[in-house]
């Protein structure tokens, strides 16, 4: 069995071994709060976001690097047709072997099936985490993505890095 991965670690090793001046690493100044879900999981309408730039056959890839741009892939997309696009491509092999690894689609049809979610929403989301400013992550990326998550209407959200 794989062990975790130590994502931030990796990433700054990655950006050391390419030579980069260092690089301004976002940190928080406080802890986000912690807030209590309104309603039980099982009664919750789950969304989803994930950073590994994926895509559904058909739509345009992402570019190589700064890409604020998001794709919107239906709850329903079959695995086999969910594509990958990323600045980190080396590390794209386990998304590309197991696309469900960083989009559960699988998983989380399970779990609603099941009961243990109430509901799914009908896209998820995702973008690439590769971006270099945080002025554009800010300013473009999460607007977009803050719009496009309400309009999904979700009570709880997973967030699943590359």
């Amino acid at each position: 069995m794989r062990q975790p991965v130590s994502y931030i670690k990796q990433t700054r090793d990655l950006y050391d071994s390419l030579g980069y001046e260092p690089y301004s690493w976002f940190e928080a100044e406080t802890e986000p709060d912690f807030v209590k879900p309104k309603k039980p999981l099982s009664e919750s309408k789950l969304g989803l976001v994930s950073t590994a730039g994926t895509y559904v056959a058909g739509q345009v890839a992402y570019y190589y690097k700064d890409d604020t741009s998001i794709r919107a892939i239906s709850k329903n997309t079959p695995v086999s047709d969910l594509r990958f696009s990323h600045v980190t491509e080396n590390y794209l092999g386990d998304a590309r072997e197991d696309p469900c690894c960083v989009v559960p689609i699988e998983a989380l049809q399970t779990l609603e099936s099941d009961g243990t979610i109430g509901g799914l929403a009908e896209n998820y989301f995702s973008c690439m985490g590769g971006i270099y400013s945080q002025r554009r992550v800010r300013d473009e990326l999460i607007p977009t993505l803050d719009e496009a998550i309400t309009n999904e209407e979700v009570d709880v959200l997973l967030l699943v890095p590359l």
